[in-house]
């Protein structure tokens, strides 16, 4: 185990090389501090992911799954360690999760929040070629178009904003590991149709009809959502604009309610909820990619990404887990509820966005 000494070098060092990130330009040095400090972080919260015992599991109704959480952290955790050519590491993640054995995975709904199991297997084909993962994955992805609404959509939306990334992220996964553009027409067509429904004037996104209060980590996963599906989306698509429109406007309402200590609040615009760790990961993994990819001014975006990176290691436990992560969250008409949900240590809800954000940290 590490002692706290050497906890408190690894967050000064973390710290430390963000500001040079952020404050400098492009230039070899930076880019060997930034992937120190991203590979140190990621490594570390890989491994805790690996001590495990067992998977989280969704189990509601009819529905018994991986749950989504533990499935966010495993496709993070794998896409970092290919990155860092680091194949003892990639190894032991893709050996830990051949026990995720046909028991884990069924999923006799057809439910949106089990379909998302396909990015793993996915993106475990994208860097190993074994056509077993690409026939698994493909199957969840096509599954969520098996029967459709008559308008067209999935029938599996529920106009949940989580939605967004549960379809979005999957369907985009699809593309990547096939080239196939039908799976970024589906996502697009679906982005879409949850904006018009959904979106509000500032860009934000209530948590639901009967829940008019901006929620933290729903609206991380609209952010990641977008940031995904943009990264893919050709400006050709007749739904590029529309997205990439309603993806702006929420970057800068959320650059404008982020603290000065980089972190946002579980209600978004309300600074006497609690800081939040899941969602100050969300937004800064999607602020990043959108600075990547050019569809975000540089400056401000990348200026809030560091601050969100430095505030979230003063969250992170020298054993990879991280603290102040909100509990589940179903929807409330009382604002009080968001206030006072649980917050607990360890939930992969926190650890997968900050696994997403290391890896992107990995890329500059």
């Amino acid at each position: 185990m590490r002692t706290k000494d050497c906890s408190f070098n690894r967050v000064v060092l973390a710290v430390l090389a963000l500001i040079v990130w952020g404050c400098s330009g492009s230039g070899s040095q930076t880019d060997k501090s930034i992937q120190k400090s991203a590979e140190e972080v990621g490594v570390l919260i890989s491994n805790e992911l690996l001590l495990r015992p067992d998977f989280m599991r969704y189990n509601t109704g009819d529905v018994y799954a991986i749950h989504y959480a533990e499935v966010c952290a495993a496709y993070g955790a794998i896409k970092l360690a290919f990155q860092l050519e680091n194949k003892e590491l990639a190894n032991k993640l893709i050996e830990h999760y051949k026990k995720a054995t046909p028991e884990y995975i069924s999923n006799s709904k057809n439910h949106v929040d089990a379909n998302v199991y396909g990015v793993l297997p996915l993106e475990i084909y994208k860097h190993t070629g074994d056509e077993n993962y690409l026939s698994e994955g493909i199957c969840f992805a096509d599954e969520q178009w098996l029967d459709t609404l008559s308008n067209g959509l999935s029938s599996q939306t529920r106009f949940w904003i989580d939605d967004i990334y549960m379809i979005g992220c999957l369907q985009a996964q699809a593309y990547r590991a096939t080239g196939k553009t039908i799976y970024l027409e589906r996502a697009a067509f679906t982005l879409n149709a949850y904006i018009n429904e959904l979106q509000q004037a500032n860009g934000l996104f209530y948590h639901g009809n009967n829940a008019p209060f901006y929620w933290g980590r729903g609206n991380g996963w609209v952010a990641a959502g977008f940031a995904e599906v943009l990264s893919e989306l050709s400006s050709k698509n007749p739904y590029y604009h529309s997205i990439l429109e309603a993806y702006k406007k929420m970057m800068h309402t959320l650059l404008q309610n982020q603290a000065e200590d980089g972190m946002w609040h579980q209600v978004i615009n309300r600074p006497e909820s609690f800081k939040e760790t899941s969602c100050t990961a969300m937004f800064a993994f999607a602020m990043a990619l959108g600075v990547k990819h050019k569809l975000l001014p540089q400056k401000a975006y990348k200026n809030a990404c560091v601050k969100a990176w430095n505030g979230l290691q003063n969250y992170l436990n020298p054993d990879g887990k991280v603290r102040e992560v909100c509990v589940g969250t179903g929807q409330s008409t009382k604002i009080d509820y968001y206030f006072n949900r649980p917050r607990v240590t360890g939930d992969l809800h926190g650890q997968a966005p900050l696994l997403w954000l290391a890896s992107e940290l990995l890329d500059e």
